[in-house]
C-alpha cells in the first residue's frame, strides 16, 4: 500500500491515497502500526484521502495515533487539499472536501504548479455546550471552573466538529501540557474526551499555544486547536478577531469573520516523503 507522509506546522500525519488504493478492511488497526515512531513509518495519526459520497472532491477520514477516529484535523485537511491538487486528484485552486465536521472550503495558493499554502474555511464554531458536547455549565461555556489533577482551572469550551478545551496560562509549561493536559482529555465533563489547548497571551494579536490532542498526545500544532483559540480569545475578551498563533511546528494565521461567524484559518502544507507500506 502506497503512503505519503506530509506535515501542516509539524502536525504529521500519514497519507494513503484512496482513490488508488483500496481502503483497509481494519483502518484503526492500519493506523495504529503506521502511526508508531519507532516501528511504524511514524505520525500523529492516518489520513485517508477517499472519494466522497456527499460531492465533494474528497473525503478525509482521520484516524489518530492510538486508532480512534476523529471527526477532522485543521493542519490535515490542508495537506489532504495539497495532495488532491499536486497529485492531480482535482487541480481546481478551490477546493470543497469532506469531513467529519460536514464539507468545508479550501482555497489553494499555487506556486509552480504545487499548492505551497492553502485557506480554510473552517466552519462555524460551535459554542452550545451540549452539541460540543460538555457538561461545563454556559452557553457558551466561558472561563468555567473544571478540577483536574487536583487543581482548579478556568477553562472555555468550543467546537469546530470536535470538542476544545481552552485553558490560558500564564505559561504552557510541560507539567501542565502532558501532566495535566491528559487528565482535562478524560474528564468526565467531557462525554466524547477532548482536546486541549494551553495558551498565552502575548497581545491582543498574538498567542502562543501548546496542545494535549485527544488521541495523539502532545502535537506539534493543531489547526481546530488554534480555531478554537481564536474563538475562545474574543468570548473571553482577551484577543481581536484576527490573530497569529505561535505553535511548536510553526505559525497560523486564524480570523473569526464577524460577517458569516466562520474561522478561516492560513498555513503551510508540506509534502515530506513516499513509500510503499508492507506491514501486517
Amino acid at each position: 500500500m502506497r503512503f505519503t507522509k506530509m506535515q501542516g506546522a509539524g502536525n504529521d500525519y500519514v497519507y494513503i491515497n484512496c482513490f488508488a488504493e483500496q481502503f483497509p478492511a481494519d483502518p484503526a488497526e492500519v493506523a495504529r502500526q503506521m502511526s508508531d515512531r519507532h516501528f511504524g513509518v511514524g505520525g500523529d495519526g492516518v489520513i485517508y484521502i477517499c472519494p466522497s459520497n456527499q460531492g465533494a472532491d474528497a473525503w478525509m477520514r482521520m484516524f489518530n495515533a492510538d486508532g480512534s477516529e476523529s471527526e477532522m484535523c485543521g493542519n490535515g485537511l490542508r495537506c489532504v487539499a495539497k495532495f488532491v491538487h499536486d497529485h492531480g486528484i482535482k487541480t481546481a485552486t478551490q477546493l470543497r472536501l469532506q469531513t467529519g465536521a460536514g464539507i468545508l472550503t479550501v482555497d489553494l495558493e499555487v506556486k509552480a504548479g504545487k499548492a505551497h499554502r492553502v485557506r480554510v474555511n473552517m466552519g462555524q464554531p460551535i459554542i452550545e455546550a451540549a452539541k460540543i458536547p460538555t457538561l461545563l455549565p454556559g452557553n457558551p461555556p466561558v472561563n468555567a471552573t473544571l478540577e483536574a489533577g487536583g487543581r482548579s482551572f478556568e477553562v472555555t469550551s468550543v467546537s469546530m466538529g470536535n470538542p476544545h478545551c481552552v485553558v490560558f496560562v500564564p505559561e504552557a509549561t510541560d507539567e501542565l501540557v502532558l501532566g495535566i493536559g491528559p487528565k482535562i482529555e478524560h474528564s468526565p465533563m467531557f462525554p466524547r474526551r477532548v482536546n486541549v489547548e494551553f495558551v498565552e497571551v502575548l497581545s491582543r494579536t498574538e498567542l502562543r499555544q501548546r496542545t494535549w490532542e485527544r488521541g495523539s498526545g502532545e502535537t506539534l500544532a493543531c489547526g481546530t486547536g488554534a480555531s478554537a483559540v481564536c474563538v475562545a480569545g474574543v468570548l473571553t475578551g482577551r484577543t481581536q478577531r484576527k490573530v497569529t498563533i505561535h505553535l511548536l511546528g510553526g505559525d497560523l494565521e486564524l480570523e473569526w469573520n464577524e460577517a458569516d461567524n466562520c474561522i478561516y484559518k492560513t498555513g503551510p502544507a508540506v509534502e515530506v516523503f513516499s513509500g510503499e507500506w508492507v506491514g501486517g
